[in-house]
């Protein structure tokens, strides 16, 4: 017989700091700071040559995981409200042209992929802006040809997605003629205040019950977990919090819509041993039936309603649910733009892996 592991203590500060040998912490916390820097190179006038610009289209390509799924957030946060086609694509596509604008993003400068894009979108006369680190083939292809917007704070590439969201949403905001409306206009310094306010929600110095990111730690600790989206913008974040989980924590989580998780809800309430067969725990005995079964799932599902009661309806038929909205969180009437929104949830995903990999993913 072997004892069990005993459980992490989140709101033991020394212990958690002590654990954090990599910065994985500090790494998460960093994504007001990114998108403070891509503001400050909007303010140094790097885009104004854009302003004048309308363009047939804005084509996004992201050449890694980070700036692919950037690229789907800001495509369906703003495709409806723009006045060109907004599209993602993993490579330059070959019908781009000198009428459209292609920003190029990426995290590797040694990646074939990133550099042929480039250079792709820049033979084609396109306008061409690059996310990306000014090193080796990227700074070969791209100098005194594209718009070089390189990182300026250095974090792990798994952090990067504060950063080429910031930088999708500026090429955007600053063409003139691109978004229809304010509705959906953020200052980039603000949204970087609230990015910084919600990373120190979450500092380790605060305890669980106060801290944002450790609660949502704590509530997938030892479970299995399904992060769903009740709107095309909150499935993208949704596929950002799976692929943070396993890369940050090591923790397998699915990632779906919320009606695709709806349809499954016989199968979540089902509870079956190994075996196949329903678990009775008053009548199980696990050396004649078998194990128990897997902890049962539990279902997070990201909102930006503006009405969360409204949002905690649509998920009140599963079993175990919770919603994950900053919606009425704090005292303030207020809503939150919608991008402000997704970007607080972006470092409380990311900081919540972080203190999930301090636990050992348990």
């Amino acid at each position: 017989m072997t004892a069990p592991l005993p459980l992490f203590d989140f709101d033991d500060v020394d212990g958690v700091i002590a654990a954090d040998v990599d910065g994985v912490l500090r790494s998460a916390a960093l994504g007001g700071a990114q998108i403070r820097a891509v503001a400050t190179a909007v303010d140094e006038r790097l885009l104004d040559g854009l302003a004048d610009v309308r363009p047939r289209s804005v084509v996004f390509v992201g050449t890694d995981a980070r700036s692919s799924r950037a690229a789907e957030l800001v495509v369906s946060l703003f495709a409806e409200h723009a006045a060109a086609p907004l599209v993602y694509a993993p490579e330059t596509p070959p019908w781009v042209g000198a009428l459209d604008v292609v920003v190029v993003a990426g995290n590797d400068p040694g990646d074939p992929q990133l550099a042929r894009s480039i250079d792709a979108a820049l033979r084609r006369s396109a306008e061409v802006i690059v996310d990306a680190p000014e090193e080796g083939p990227v700074r070969a292809v791209a100098a005194g040809r594209a718009v070089l917007l390189a990182p300026r704070v250095q974090v792990p590439a798994r952090y990067a997605l504060a950063r080429h969201v910031a930088v999708f949403y500026a090429v955007l905001a600053v063409m003139r003629d691109v978004l229809r409306g304010d509705a959906l206009r953020v200052d980039l310094a603000r949204l970087a205040d609230a990015v910084d306010q919600e990373a120190l929600r979450d500092h380790p110095s605060n305890e669980v019950f106060h801290n944002p990111a450790k609660s949502l730690a704590v509530r997938m600790q030892s479970r299995r977990v399904i992060v769903a989206g009740d709107r095309p913008v909150t499935v993208a974040l949704a596929r950002h919090a799976s692929e943070s989980l396993l890369q940050g924590a090591g923790v397998v989580a699915s990632a779906a819509a919320l009606p695709d998780v709806l349809a499954a809800r016989e199968r979540l309430i089902e509870v079956l041993t190994a075996a196949g067969e329903r678990y009775d725990p008053l009548f199980h005995d696990e050396e004649l039936d078998g194990p128990a079964p897997l902890a049962p799932a539990r279902v997070f599902v990201f909102s930006t309603d503006s009405d969360r009661l409204a949002a905690q309806r649509r998920g009140a038929a599963l079993p175990d649910a919770e919603l994950v909205s900053v919606v009425g969180e704090f005292e303030s009437d207020t809503v939150p733009p919608v991008l402000e929104q997704i970007a607080v949830l972006m470092v409380r995903i990311d900081m919540a892996a972080a203190y999930l990999r301090l636990a050992g993913g348990r």
